[in-house]
């Protein structure tokens, strides 16, 4: 089966086929780092991260870039609050995502781009467009897109420009022509950072960086543009619009969005206050658990966030160690049967990977990866040796492409951590357990988490390794 995307322009399923065959580029619009980042910014990265595993599994030389928006009105704002200077702030909290995708599982892209180290390329690009008529200095520094222009705006977010023009309204100290137009260039208010420019000295609106760093990497056009559902207008529409004044090209072949982490019927975000941060959620949980979590749905769907959210994929991954464990150590113990599983697996991949490549439909491959590791259970001590060593591949192997499986360290304890304090804390735990005090039971799996010790039920008891 070929590989099928949704893409949003279009509102349904298309093949994949990339500008160059069998490489793909693909740019996901990143954080503003002024705060620590959120289980829904979690949710987008590993959505992509498995895209491009999956894409790469595939045999794609792929390409990937992100950003971080490291000048914005919230950053100015905040540093002002902390009375820091405002580099402290993206500087900051941009390293602290960065550790903490790596914690994730993350894949890094090729750079973290950031809009401070794109002015020279932004400038150039609104130049040109104030010189083809699509943009305008309105006198005072600004200047703005002129939407009415571009005949195709809102054709990613399927909207009429005369629908756009009546929610549009001119805010107090604007000097737009018509209220839908929208920033390219913001004049410097006193004691902001600025940089000089034809039109004076000011910084970047939001959305013309991700432009400029999409030409300036990858030129006009690229294969796959990501986001979160909230980018899809007026964010995404608005890349289309200055970059294909600008170029003359279609920006991308696909628009791919993934669907809002909720909390109740909110979106996750911090200007509710109802989101918990990634960094929170590292603490008491695995990495792979986080990932198994946003993985039970479908990507382009919003994803409902509750109290025991977690706590039950931390079981979930659990059954999915556990199995791969058993396996594992029966082929260690060299007990092995005659049992043929080979083809049972082999159509279980089969499943995991049309699941996979009907638009990367991770809720469905997760159900077949369950599925195999009912048959590692079901095969250990059974199987032959042959058959155990490839299950076992193919069971790791299928859990990479969603980025499981890879964190494991083995026996040594995290550096600080003394192997017999473990043992304690596991026979403290035991103890809780006999006694059902799963709370008890739960606090000590936490504090060893939160140390860098891993723990797993198995069928013969507790067992531990470093994150």
């Amino acid at each position: 089966m070929a590989l099928q995307v949704y893409n949003s322009f279009s509102r349904g399923k298309e093949e994949f086929v990339p500008l160059v065959e069998g490489k793909a580029t693909m740019y996901v619009c990143g954080v503003t780092p002024y705060d620590h980042a959120h289980m829904g910014h979690a949710r987008a990265a590993v959505t992509f991260d498995v895209v491009r595993r999956f894409l790469e599994f595939k045999g794609y030389e792929v390409r990937f870039l992100t950003n971080f928006t490291d000048i914005d009105d919230k950053i100015i704002r905040r540093a002002n609050e902390e009375h820091v200077g405002w580099k402290t702030i993206p500087e900051k909290y941009s390293a602290e995502y960065v550790d903490e995708m790596k914690r994730l599982n993350v894949l890094p892209p090729e750079k973290y781009a950031l809009a401070t180290e794109h002015i020279p390329q932004i400038i150039r690009l609104v130049g040109k467009l104030v010189d083809k008529g699509y943009a305008y200095s309105a006198g005072n520094g600004d200047v703005y897109f002129r939407v009415s222009r571009f005949k195709e705006y809102g054709k990613l977010s399927n909207q009429r420009l005369e629908q756009l023009v009546a929610g549009a309204r001119i805010e107090p100290g604007e000097a737009k022509e018509q209220p839908e137009d929208f920033a390219l260039w913001k004049a410097s208010k006193p004691g902001e950072p600025s940089w000089a420019s034809p039109w004076g000295k000011g910084r970047p609106g939001w959305h013309i960086e991700c432009s400029a760093m999409i030409s300036s990497f990858f030129g006009p056009s690229i294969d796959i543009h990501g986001g979160g559902a909230d980018l899809l207008f007026p964010h995404h529409e608005n890349e289309i619009a200055q970059s294909e004044c600008a170029t003359g090209e279609k920006l991308a072949r696909y628009w791919m969005h993934n669907g809002l982490l909720q909390v109740g019927e909110e979106k996750m975000s911090k200007s509710l206050k109802n989101f918990l941060s990634l960094k929170d959620a590292l603490a008491s949980f695995e990495p792979d658990a986080i990932r198994l979590f946003f993985l039970t749905t479908h990507y382009r769907s919003p994803l409902k966030y509750g109290p025991e959210s977690l706590a039950e994929a931390q079981e979930a991954l659990s059954r999915l160690e556990n199995a791969r464990a058993n396996l594992a150590e029966t082929i260690a113990q060299e007990i092995h049967g005659k049992e043929t599983t080979a083809k049972k697996a082999e159509a279980i991949e089969t499943e995991f990977l049309s699941a996979m490549e009907d638009d990367f439909n991770t809720a469905k491959a997760l159900s077949h990866l369950f599925e195999l590791a009912r048959l590692c259970n079901a095969s250990a001590g059974r199987a032959t040796e042959t058959e155990s060593r490839s299950l076992l591949e193919t069971f790791e192997r299928l859990g990479r492409t969603l980025g499981l499986f890879e964190k494991r360290t083995g026996k040594k304890p995290p550096r600080g951590v003394d192997a017999a304090w473990i043992e304690a804390k596991l026979a403290e735990r035991q103890g809780a357990r006999e006694a059902k005090d799963y709370a008890a039971s739960d606090a000590i799996r936490r504090e060893l988490l939160g140390k860098g010790v891993v723990v797993e039920d198995t069928p013969k008891g507790q067992r531990w390794h470093a994150a």
